[in-house]
């Protein structure tokens, strides 16, 4: 068995395009990570690809299938559960369409081992605007959300929405997964706002964000409604509660 310290949870929906080629990417890379598929019931058939691949890596290649769409939040929820109950020192968010680099992969993890960070983002907004192949519009978007993020939560992060990081097991299991609210694009900034809350080093490291160029996007109006709303629903619950702090 090849073991790692590592595991990169991939939420899929319809992804039968991009699966293979993303997973033997991250395979092809010089450190050692593995993989959690989490399938919410893709009818193109990426759970059948994903279930080929898995006996070619048998020991590094897992699947948890749902029914249907649960949502980002839940999915990732779900993995990171069942990444603590496996032992996992260092948890990895990542898309399956090449938005995200695998080459950055090894970069999160540095920041996390070497430089001192609980929780490391691939940040689009730390070192300028570093977006590829999006519209200007979303571009905009998108960097003035993250603005706005920050200054009604102070999270002392410029890339606020960011989905590509990299945490700690520690934080997972102190953040009171359970008590996460939101299930679309606003569920990454609560998982930043409680690392933030409970006293975790949080490190942005510059990456570029790619817009997928095979496949479909889930982005739509009411996820981005639901950021913008929630985030003043974090700041006001945060008066009311405690936040389980770093040991």
């Amino acid at each position: 068995m090849q073991a790692s310290d590592s595991i990169v949870i991939i939420p899929t929906y319809n992804e039968k395009e991009n699966i293979e080629n993303i997973i033997r990417a991250v395979f092809g890379l010089d450190k050692i990570f593995h993989i959690l598929i989490i399938e919410d019931g893709s009818p193109d058939g990426t759970a059948s690809i994903v279930k080929r691949l898995q006996l070619e890596f048998p020991e590094r290649l897992f699947m948890i299938e749902r029914k249907g769409k649960l949502g980002l939040g839940t999915a990732y929820i779900t993995g990171f559960k069942w990444a603590i109950e496996n032992k996992y020192d260092f948890i990895f968010e990542m898309d399956a369409d090449f938005s995200h680099s695998p080459n950055d992969l090894p970069r999160l993890y540095h920041a996390c081992t070497v430089l001192g960070g609980d929780v490391a983002i691939g940040s689009r907004y730390v070192s300028g605007v570093n977006v590829v192949n999006w519209p200007m519009g979303r571009v905009l978007m998108s960097y003035f959300a993250s603005k706005y993020v920050r200054f009604i939560t102070g999270i002392p992060v410029a890339d606020t929405t960011a989905g590509f990081k990299c945490y700690r097991r520690e934080v997972l299991e102190t953040i009171e997964l359970d008590k996460i609210k939101f299930k679309g694009y606003a569920f990454q900034i609560e998982m930043k706002f409680m690392a933030y809350k409970s006293g975790f080093n949080i490190l942005e490291v510059p990456v570029i964000f790619i817009n997928r160029e095979l496949g479909s996007s889930k982005m739509n109006s009411g996820i981005f409604g639901e950021a913008v709303m929630g985030v003043l629903q974090l700041k006001f619950d945060s008066f009311f509660r405690k936040y389980p702090q770093k040991k």
